[in-house]
């Protein structure tokens, strides 16, 4: 193994070693550096002789002698089944087990001998394979802890450079890219045998640059949302300038390393591929909708159906933003398997047959006294089958939660805030379910509620992530919001700590307060914006009728409007 593959070790300060935040990473690289030594040092090592010619300045006299340099044995690279079809007789053993083979199928006692005689070859070439296994065991292990200490070496450069600057850890665009270009660098920089990553200068170096980058994104921002009107006018293209808007505003930097904002949040795969994928689970819908039309006639049998079904539909961009999370640039027969999975997961239906034992009148007839007959009614019991039906939509965007790692929301929530940059590919006279791309309503709020320490701390908090997309479940910047985690992560970085909390747990932890008491600071509390019980949206009251929550997407929202009066449920004071 070259020694330019290795990884290089870095040399961290002792203040640095001991501050809070990055203890832990740089603790990670010392193990995983220790450990890469140590697999370094189990390689098998060869020893090559050369002549070397000295010089004696007392005799005047050149001598010869054998000198030994160590040096790392080369992986074996030959392939077991290329060996064994290179031995000698390969081509000869081959030619009589097809001989044999062409004969064995008339004769029982020269079958099993043959397949015997298979047995005991494959047992040998198995034999040989597990040789050349234990040999290649040390160089596997190497590459092992080489590849873990490189991505402790990225994870601590990215830790130093966040705790450097921590203005970049504002939204989960700006430190995925962050990351992406600290570990190209690395890589580059490794590939190329430099020294410079042998501290953590190099990540500084990338933070300033970064920086720098970041206030020209500000100022083009301020420009294009002063100008919005013109710019509109001229370009003709306000659902792209929407998008610039939001994503520089909320996007701290942007990287020398060729990968921008746009094409960080811009769906990958082609329009075919989307289109198709989009088309099969529209597909499955309709076959699901054809069995609810005609539930009686498919599942015949029984006396009595009662239905309970929510309706079939589901966001196109949600579902391809889903797929692009899970698969990135993908092709309709890789999704297959994904869309099956999201259809069992949005779509639940459940059957339940009750069965009730009733009665109906019979007559018959019965002798009588005087030897004629009389008629008889009777009750006869009989099963009666009632069949319930009831179909769940759980609702497409609250799947991602359920089954995405951090990161795959982080992903989601990008493309989900510009619909993956093509508001085009599923225009809403086509696709009437699929989401418009998104703005958010900006207010400024009065001096004098600023005045308050403690609200002027929340609204610094929750002013960071104005333009986040509403994502189901979602608790940190990383993933993005849903409304209570919204408000949980502003209120734990202002002065509380009550942890993650739901709608209803947030009111339990306040003192209700009546409206004409309410204060800028308060949380505010709705019911029935969805089917559930007790409160179901909260978001921070900032006063003047005024309230910043997690909508769609995390914006200032008026509570005065009918819909928000009609859903009201009451104001909160935190303790």
């Amino acid at each position: 193994m070259a020694e330019k593959s290795k990884n290089p070790r870095l040399n961290f300060t002792e203040e640095e070693r001991n501050t809070s935040d990055l203890k832990k990473p740089i603790r990670k690289v010392d193990k995983a550096a220790e450990r890469a030594d140590i697999a370094q040092d189990k390689i098998p090592k060869k020893k090559k002789a050369r002549i070397g010619r000295t010089f004696d300045e007392v005799t005047g006299k050149s001598k010869v002698r054998l000198i030994f340099e160590e040096s790392v044995k080369p992986v074996p690279q030959a392939n077991l089944s290329h060996a064994i079809k290179a031995a000698p007789g390969y081509a000869v053993k081959s030619q009589i087990h097809n001989a044999i083979s062409d004969y064995e199928g008339d004769n029982v006692g020269v079958e099993s001998v043959h397949k015997l005689e298979e047995a005991a070859e494959t047992g040998a070439q198995i034999v040989q394979a597990a040789h050349r296994s234990h040999k290649l065991k040390p160089y596997r292990s190497a590459a092992v802890a080489e590849s873990r200490l490189g991505k402790a070496n990225v994870d601590a450069l990215y830790k130093k450079t966040l705790h450097d600057n921590p203005y970049m850890s504002s939204n989960p665009i700006s430190r995925w890219q962050q990351k992406r270009a600290i570990r190209k660098e690395y890589a580059a920089a490794k590939s190329t045998g430099q020294a410079a990553y042998k501290t953590a200068a190099n990540a500084q170096r990338t933070a300033k640059a970064a920086k720098k980058t970041a206030k020209e994104g500000e100022k083009t921002t301020q420009f294009i949302y002063r100008h919005r009107k013109g710019i509109g006018i001229i370009l003709g293209v306000s659902l792209t300038l929407v998008f610039l808007a939001n994503s520089l505003s909320s996007c701290s930097v942007m990287f020398e390393g060729g990968i921008s904002a746009i094409a960080a949040s811009t769906y990958p795969s082609e329009d075919s591929d989307m289109l198709a994928a989009e088309a099969a689970y529209s597909a499955m819908e309709a076959e699901l909708q054809y069995e609810m039309d005609n539930y009686e006639t498919i599942h015949s049998g029984y006396d009595e159906y009662h239905f309970d079904l929510d309706s079939i539909s589901h966001d196109p961009y949600v579902l391809i933003s889903i797929l692009s999370a899970l698969h990135g640039a993908f092709t309709i027969g890789d999704v297959q398997d994904s869309l099956a999975m999201l259809f069992e997961k949005q779509y639940i239906l459940t059957e339940t047959v009750e069965v009730e034992t009733r009665y109906r009148e019979e007559e018959t007839e019965v002798p009588a006294a005087n030897g004629e007959t009389t008629t008889v009614t009777t009750q006869v019991p009989y099963n009666y089958y009632i069949c319930t039906v009831e179909l769940e939509n759980f609702n497409l965007s609250h799947v991602p939660v359920y089954i995405m790692s951090e990161s795959q929301l982080g992903m989601y929530a990008t493309y989900m805030s510009v619909l993956g940059n093509r508001p085009d590919l599923f225009p809403q006279a086509s696709y009437p379910f699929a989401s418009g791309v998104l703005d958010y309503m900006r207010y400024e709020i009065p001096p004098e509620a600023l005045a308050d320490e403690v609200f002027a701390a929340m609204i610094k908090v929750a002013e960071q992530y104005l333009g986040y997309p509403y994502v189901w479940g979602g608790a940190n910047p990383t993933t993005s919001f849903d409304c209570s985690g919204y408000v949980s992560w502003v209120i734990n970085h202002s002065g509380w700590d009550f942890g993650r909390l739901g709608s209803d747990s947030l009111w339990a932890v306040c003192t209700p307060i009546a409206p004409s008491v309410a204060r800028p600071g308060d949380l505010i509390f709705f019911e029935r914006t969805y089917d559930t019980w007790g409160t179901s949206h909260v978001g921070i009251y900032v006063g003047n009728g005024m309230m910043i929550h997690c909508g769609s997407p995390i914006s200032y929202a008026s509570i005065e409007t009918p819909y928000w009066q009609s859903h009201f449920y009451g104001f909160g004071r935190l303790p």
